[in-house]
C-alpha cells in the first residue's frame, strides 16, 4: 500500500512540473502586462521568468527525468505482485513472469502519462496565465533549492545554444499578424464588436494603401479658369457644392490657387458680380506625392493643417485630390456615412456592382480574396482587369481569379467605369443515360 502511495505522490509532483512548465511557456505576455501593471506580483513574476526561462526549463527538465525514473523503480515493486496474481488466474506457465512485467510496465506508463503528462498539459493549454500565476512562486523555490544543479545543466545548455549560433534569451517582438490573429480570435469569441474589428483592420491597411485609392481622381476634379465669369462660377457652384475650389490658367497643371465657396458667397450677399479676386485667392496649396501611403498622407495632414491636398506624379502632373475627410472614410469605412454613390452594390448572393475606381483591397475584404496577382502593380479594380488583359479593356472583356468573375459591363472612352463582380458557378454535367 506504501508504494501505491508513493506512486501516486509521484504522479502528482510530476503533473505540477508538466502543467507549470506548459503554463509559462504559453501565458501570453501582452495579458500578463496588463495584470502586472495592475499590480498583480505573480504576474510580474511570471514575466521575469518568461524573459530568462533557461534556469527554469533545466530545473523543470531535471525534476521530470528524476520522478521518471523513481517512478519506474517504485511502480515496478508496487505493481508487480498485484499484475503477477492476477495474470496467475488465467495463465501459469514459463512466460508468466515476462507478461506479468509487461502488463505492470503498461499499467504504469499508462498512469504517468495520462494524469503526469496529459491531464495536467491539457489544462495548463486552456488556461495558462491562471496556472503559470498560481505555481510561479513554487516553481521559484524549487529552482532555487536545485541551483547547484541548475547552473550546471543551464550553463551547458547555453554554452550549446552559442556554439550553435543561437539566441539564450526569448525575444517577444508582436507583429502585425499576431494582432491581427488576435483580433480574428476575438471577433470569433465576440469579445471583439464587428464594428470594432473592421475599425481596427482598416487602421492597419493604412500602411498599405496609397493615396490613388482614397483620392477624388482628375476627371473628376471641379475647378474654376482664372477668366472665368460670373454666370460659369455660380453655375459651378449650385452644381459641385464643395467647400474648397482648385483656380487653374488654362488647365489643371497650371494651377493659380484655391479659393473657399464662402468667399464667392460673401460678394453674392454684398450684391457684387462673382469674380475671382487676387485677395481671395490662396495660393499656398499643400501638394503631396501620389506615392504616399494613406497613413504617411495623415501624418503630412497633421503638420501641414491643411484641409485639403493636391496629389502629383513623379512628373509634377495633377492626378487628383485628397481631403481630411477622405482619408478618414478610407479606415472608417461603413462605420459612418458619407453622401454620395456606393463603389459597391451586391445585386444578389452571387455578384456585385463594382465602380472601376474601388480600391482592390476593400474588394479582397469584401470577397475573402487572400491575393491578387502582382497587387503592386494596380490600386483599383479597373487597373486590376487592365493588368490581367494587358491592354485597356473593352466592354464585355473578363478574367476569373479565386472564383470570381470580373467583366467590365461600362467602358467611358479608355475609362473602366463599372465592372460586374460574379461567383463562378462551376457547371455539373449530366451523363447521358445509356439507352436500352
Amino acid at each position: 500500500m506504501g508504494d501505491l502511495i508513493g506512486i501516486a505522490i509521484l504522479i502528482a509532483i510530476s503533473a505540477l512540473f508538466a502543467m507549470s512548465e506548459i503554463a509559462i511557456a504559453a501565458a501570453r505576455k501582452i495579458k500578463l502586462r496588463v495584470m502586472a501593471e495592475e499590480g498583480d506580483v505573480k504576474a510580474q513574476a511570471v514575466l521575469t521568468l518568461q524573459e530568462n526561462p533557461g534556469a527554469f526549463f533545466a530545473m523543470i527538465q531535471i525534476a521530470l527525468n528524476a520522478i521518471a525514473i523513481m517512478g519506474g523503480i517504485v511502480g515496478e515493486q508496487a505493481l508487480s505482485p498485484y499484475i503477477a496474481e492476477f495474470v496467475s488466474l488465467f495463465y501459469v506457465g514459463p512466460l508468466a513472469e515476462q507478461i506479468s512485467f509487461f502488463f505492470s510496465f503498461f499499467a504504469i506508463t499508462s498512469l504517468f502519462i495520462l494524469f503526469a503528462d496529459l491531464l495536467p498539459k491539457r489544462i495548463a493549454m486552456i488556461m495558462p496565465e491562471t496556472m503559470a500565476m498560481k505555481l510561479v512562486l513554487l516553481m521559484n523555490a524549487v529552482t532555487y533549492a536545485l541551483k547547484p544543479l541548475v547552473i550546471l545543466f543551464n550553463g551547458i545548455s547555453n554554452l550549446v545554444l552559442r556554439i550553435m549560433n543561437l539566441p539564450t534569451e526569448r525575444e517577444e517582438i508582436v507583429t502585425t499578424e499576431d494582432i491581427v490573429a488576435m483580433m480574428d480570435a476575438g471577433a470569433e469569441y465576440g469579445s471583439l464588436q464587428q464594428q470594432e474589428y473592421h475599425l481596427i483592420g482598416n487602421v492597419f491597411e493604412l500602411e498599405g494603401r496609397t493615396l490613388p485609392t482614397a483620392m477624388t481622381t482628375r476627371e473628376y476634379l471641379v475647378y474654376f479658369d482664372i477668366d472665368d465669369d460670373s454666370e460659369t462660377i455660380s453655375a459651378k457652384i449650385l452644381e459641385h457644392p464643395h467647400n474648397h475650389f482648385l483656380i487653374c490658367d488654362g488647365s489643371l497643371d497650371k494651377l493659380v490657387g484655391s479659393v473657399e465657396s464662402k468667399e464667392i458667397l460673401r460678394q453674392l450677399l454684398k450684391g457684387e458680380p462673382v469674380s475671382l479676386k487676387e485677395e481671395i485667392i490662396d495660393k499656398d496649396l499643400f501638394y503631396l506625392p501620389e506615392t504616399l501611403t494613406l497613413s504617411e498622407a495623415l501624418n503630412a495632414f497633421k503638420a501641414a493643417a491643411r484641409p485639403f491636398a493636391i496629389v502629383v506624379n513623379e512628373y509634377a502632373m495633377v492626378v487628383g485630390m485628397v481631403t481630411v475627410k477622405d482619408l478618414m472614410s478610407s479606415f472608417m469605412g461603413n462605420l459612418v456615412t458619407f453622401h454620395g454613390e456606393e463603389q459597391i452594390v451586391q445585386r444578389d448572393a452571387n455578384s456585385w456592382l463594382v465602380d472601376g475606381a474601388t480600391p482592390i483591397v476593400d474588394l479582397m475584404r469584401l470577397l475573402e480574396i487572400e491575393s491578387f496577382p502582382n497587387n503592386s502593380q494596380y490600386e483599383t479594380v479597373a487597373g486590376f482587369l487592365i493588368y490581367m488583359l494587358k491592354r485597356l479593356a473593352k466592354r464585355t472583356d473578363y478574367v476569373i481569379h479565386e472564383g470570381f468573375k470580373f467583366e467590365a459591363i461600362d467602358v467611358e472612352g479608355i475609362r473602366v467605369e463599372q465592372l460586374l463582380v460574379s461567383r463562378v458557378v462551376e457547371a455539373v454535367i449530366i451523363p447521358d443515360e445509356k439507352i436500352s
